[in-house]
């Protein structure tokens, strides 16, 4: 979903996970690109963001999980976009994931994920490249 104007990105804590910190710079750094950030907050469910994501009409959503759930709740983002026809909002996730759950990740639909030591310029670059500037009406 391109909006006019700016990149909007859903920024997302899915799970039981109540560490935000990462996810709140990440947030900080987009939104100082000129992204339009929507930080839904602690203990989302998929449902409560894709729900975000739709209402806000995003290009795309940034999760971050800390807890090791992402190979649940990553996936399942995916799927409840895909249900709503909102498939073309870009799915990119970050925290502590192992090299081999990548893979598995971005083959249920994740595009990008972030580990420990990703810099906030390269996931801002990624996503301006990923996503692009949004279309004017």
């Amino acid at each position: 979903m391109t909006s006019p104007g700016r990149i909007r990105v859903v920024v997302a804590k899915p799970g039981l996970d109540g560490h935000d910190r990462g996810a709140k710079v990440v947030a900080r750094a987009l939104r100082d690109a000129g992204m339009e950030v929507i930080y839904t907050g602690l203990h989302q469910t998929p449902e409560q963001i894709v729900e975000t994501a739709v209402q806000e009409d995003a290009d795309c959503i940034g999760l971050s999980v800390l807890s090791g759930a992402h190979l649940t709740l990553f996936p399942r983002v995916v799927e409840l976009l895909r249900q709503r026809g909102a498939e073309d909002v870009v799915v990119f996730g970050g925290g502590i994931i192992p090299e081999d759950d990548i893979a598995v990740l971005r083959q249920a639909g994740v595009a990008q994920v972030f580990t420990p030591g990703a810099t906030t310029a390269s996931i801002v670059e990624w996503v301006r490249s990923t996503v692009g500037a949004p279309s004017s009406p």
